[in-house]
């Protein structure tokens, strides 16, 4: 059975190995935030739109739409973007929205900061809408140090009864 005092001293070091991982996060990664967009139909507008949002990012990421049909077209002329702070001041929401789509095409939003690039693509048919999104970690030393933390942990939380107990 492991004493009082040995039990306060690997919890502490139980702490301590959180914390190193928690700054080695924020040091990898800075503060910031990303999410995946989604992109719907605007049937709000007066207009065939595209509405995409993205919940969390920070710091402020620049917004493209692509087309498969209009490759490198600019849509700067034709979309609008927003950003809103979110209720903890610190995140922002992102909104774009593409005016006068077309039918039988597919379009795509890039939301994109130095740490991460989200796509969500939306093709609309006059019988069906398809959607698709996905998340790509642009910083290799935050990934490398994300996975590492974790690998760090899973690899000591087994050993955290054994060391109490001694």
């Amino acid at each position: 059975m492991a004493s009082l005092g040995q039990t306060i001293f690997w919890s502490i070091i139980s702490i301590i190995i959180v914390l190193a991982g928690a700054i080695a996060l924020i040091i990898g990664f800075g503060i910031s935030a990303f999410s995946i967009p989604e992109v719907n139909v605007d049937y709000n507008a007066s207009s065939e739109s595209l509405r995409c949002e993205a919940p969390r990012w920070f710091p402020q990421p620049t917004v493209v739409w692509a087309s498969q049909v209009d490759q490198g077209a600019n849509f700067s002329e034709v979309s609008n973007t927003s950003f809103e702070l979110n209720s903890e001041n610190v995140t922002m929401k992102v909104v774009s929205v593409l005016y006068n789509v077309t039918i039988n095409n597919t379009y795509s939003c890039m939301i994109e900061n130095n740490i991460a690039k989200a796509t969500g693509d939306i093709k609309v048919t006059d019988s069906e809408i398809k959607r698709r999104s996905h998340l790509q970690l642009l910083n290799s030393k935050a990934s490398l140090c994300v996975s590492s933390f974790f690998a760090i942990i899973w690899g000591l939380l087994p050993l955290s009864p054994y060391l109490m107990l001694k």
